[in-house]
């Protein structure tokens, strides 16, 4: 911290600016750091806490406006690039939308002080077409908010982060080195996390030509959308016939599903993870003949086949309410 103290004590306020708008736009920058930093500084009147306060929210404001942007026009593609680049892939934007389901466009408020949140918020409000006003007006609040927390613990604890920065001084390069070891630390943790998360949902998928072959035989699949609400509501469209299940309410619905037929899950996360971990479910309480779609909707449309839209009441309910495919399912069709 030594170093971030002499970069904050060197150039201020366009340091804290640039380091908190990087760290918005999503790399792996660390920004409470400087935040204590800051106010450390400002209570020795080093520095001008509300200067740095006013030039850290105006940097989150700068960045989410823009993610917002690209979440209001390119929706869901947005936030599986930004899973795609995370080292929890698994659940952030689940985490995300499970938060703005139950708080509303309240949850721009404490969205930064969660990290996979923080990252998401932004282009789900857009995709999720929140209105400008309400999404700047909300989003700059819990930026103020949050990087007044930091300045302010700074504040408060000025001279226990100074006693940290004079050890690691004194430290030299050991100091530097020991920081750097517990960042790689957390760096590589996470990333065997992500390993060992796609080795145990690692499984055979069923392509989208072998499905609607299925579907067009006489064994009939059951077909189970396991996307959250949230993205249903973004994006309304599902495979003909399929049920409609919250990933989070499995174990209230796994006595209407029949291990006679095969049963296919789907979303819409990066490397089918959501379908894939439901699978692994299923397969634990003795489903065999499960799999996820290789390619989740997105590979079904694309290959030209037909979907049907979701009614208002059908993207409010659950796989419960929903009655299982009889002889006669809804069969697709494609323009090959």
């Amino acid at each position: 911290m030594h170093e971030i103290s002499d970069l904050v004590g060197r150039f201020g306020v366009a340091f804290a600016f640039v380091n908190v708008f990087l760290q918005q736009l999503g790399l792996p920058v660390p920004v409470l750091p400087t935040l204590l930093v800051a106010g450390a500084l400002a209570a020795h009147g080093r520095l001008s806490g509300l200067a740095v306060l006013g030039a850290t929210v105006a940097a989150c404001a700068i960045a989410n406006a823009g993610w917002y942007a690209a979440g209001r026009r390119y929706g869901d593609k947005v936030m599986r690039m930004l899973c795609r680049v995370s080292i929890s892939p698994d659940s952030c934007v689940r985490q995300t939308e499970v938060q703005f389901e139950r708080w509303g466009t309240g949850m721009l408020v404490f969205a930064k002080f969660i990290p996979l949140v923080a990252t998401i918020a932004p282009p789900l409000a857009g995709a999720l077409h929140v209105g400008w006003p309400t999404f700047l007006f909300l989003n700059t609040l819990g930026a103020g908010l949050f990087c007044a927390a930091g300045i302010g613990a700074g504040l408060l604890l000025h001279e226990q982060i100074g006693e940290i920065l004079a050890r690691l001084e004194d430290m030299g390069r050991l100091g530097a080195l020991l920081l750097g070891v517990l960042v790689a630390g957390y760096v590589s943790f996470k990333y065997f996390q992500r390993r060992r998360l796609y080795k145990r949902l690692r499984m055979a998928r069923i392509t989208v030509d072998d499905l609607y072959r299925l579907m067009a035989g006489d064994s009939q699949p059951t077909i189970v959308d396991v996307r959250s609400p949230g993205a249903r509501a973004r994006d309304g469209r599902r495979i003909p016939g399929a049920l409609l299940l919250d990933p989070g309410e499995l174990d209230k619905h796994i006595d209407e599903l029949s291990n006679d037929r095969d049963i296919v899950l789907y979303c819409t996360c990066p490397n089918e993870a959501s379908a894939a971990h439901i699978a692994k479910l299923l397969m634990n309480r003795g489903f065999t003949r499960v799999r996820p779609l290789l390619g989740g909707l997105e590979a079904w449309i694309a290959a030209g086949f037909s979907v049907e839209n979701l009614s208002e009441v059908d993207a409010g309910r659950s796989a419960a309410s929903i009655p299982a495919q009889k002889e006669t399912p809804i069969l697709p069709t494609s323009d090959r």
